[in-house]
């Protein structure tokens, strides 16, 4: 993802010399592309993340597109002040980006984790929020957010994701992917974990359940058509995030349903528990220990449909 994001970026600002990139002293290597072609809109604003959200606000109400770029955890708990009042609150046109959402920094430890960010987040007025599922949604999502008048979040995995998409899909803040159709299972994913998702279907249609696939890489706004069309046609609506329950996409999900009353479809929740990982592994170590795996969250789905007949 963060390889489709350098890539991406250069490209727009070669178009676009409003585009600035501002990095959390990482991407130096990575974005030397980019410094190549654009060396006046490049600034390595150092360990100094806080900093660099108060620049990139200050170049937004200047005119320019700010893009601030650096790993999940320093640039949205760290600068949740600044994103609020200075971002937020003027409304500034920026785009700030994050890098390794969820676990994919897993083996670094609960430092680099970022379970929350969706969660606190979301809770800002005006903030739209962004969340890829493969290096294809990465370059339509950054496209989009550079045209969007208004701050974004957009939330990155890491690297070697798997590709689900042959190509740039079309995308259109606050509507989701709808990946394949089915009639008994809406499967509802955001970001990185969207590859396990689709695995995760693909065992289900293996024991004959009818499953629907959606990329909601919106959060906020939500694509609430869907989510109504969901909820009165399947009899299980799953939702998956590489992120804590409290607070992410299915926490969004259930605020929703709890406005608009009962529903025929059961919501079932995948994310990570209400806990710190203290166990040292990588990302798929992770995620099997969360139950974010196909195999896991197909067997929950399958007994939950047991239950309902």
């Amino acid at each position: 993802m963060r390889n489709a994001f350098a890539d991406e970026i250069t490209k727009l600002a070669a178009q676009d010399g409003r585009i600035v990139l501002l990095s959390g002293d990482i991407g130096n290597r990575l974005f030397d592309n980019y410094k190549a072609q654009c060396p006046d809109r490049f600034f390595n604003c150092g360990v100094a993340e806080q900093d660099m959200v108060g620049v990139a606000a200050g170049m937004g109400l200047s005119g320019l597109r700010p893009v601030t770029y650096t790993i999940t955890p320093f640039t949205t708990a760290r600068c949740f002040e600044q994103i609020k009042l200075d971002i937020c609150y003027h409304e500034v046109p920026a785009v700030i980006t994050s890098v390794g959402g969820g676990l994919s920094y897993a083996s670094l430890g609960p430092t680099h984790h970022s379970l929350e960010d969706i969660g606190t987040l979301r809770s800002l007025p005006g903030l739209t929020i962004l969340c890829p599922g493969d290096a294809w949604e990465v370059r339509a999502t950054l496209r989009a957010a550079l045209k969007h008048d208004g701050p974004v979040y957009l939330r990155l995995g890491k690297k070697k994701e798997p590709l689900v998409h042959a190509d740039v899909p079309d995308i259109q803040i606050g509507k989701a992917l709808v990946l394949s159709e089915g009639d008994e299972v809406c499967l509802i994913s955001t970001g990185n974990i969207l590859p396990n998702v689709v695995a995760t279907a693909e065992l289900l249609r293996q024991q004959g359940v009818s499953c629907r696939v959606a990329s909601m890489h919106t959060v906020k706004p939500m694509d609430v058509d869907l989510l109504g069309d969901a909820f009165e046609r399947f009899k299980v609506v799953a939702i998956v995030e590489e992120h804590g329950l409290v607070g992410g996409l299915s926490g969004a999900v259930a605020e929703w349903l709890a406005d608009h009353g009962p529903a025929r479809a059961r919501l079932l929740r995948f994310g990570t528990r209400d806990e710190f990982l203290h166990i040292a592994g990588n990302q798929a170590f992770a995620r099997k220990y969360f139950g974010l795996v196909p195999d896991a969250m197909a067997a929950r789905i399958t007994g939950l449909l047991a239950e309902l007949k």
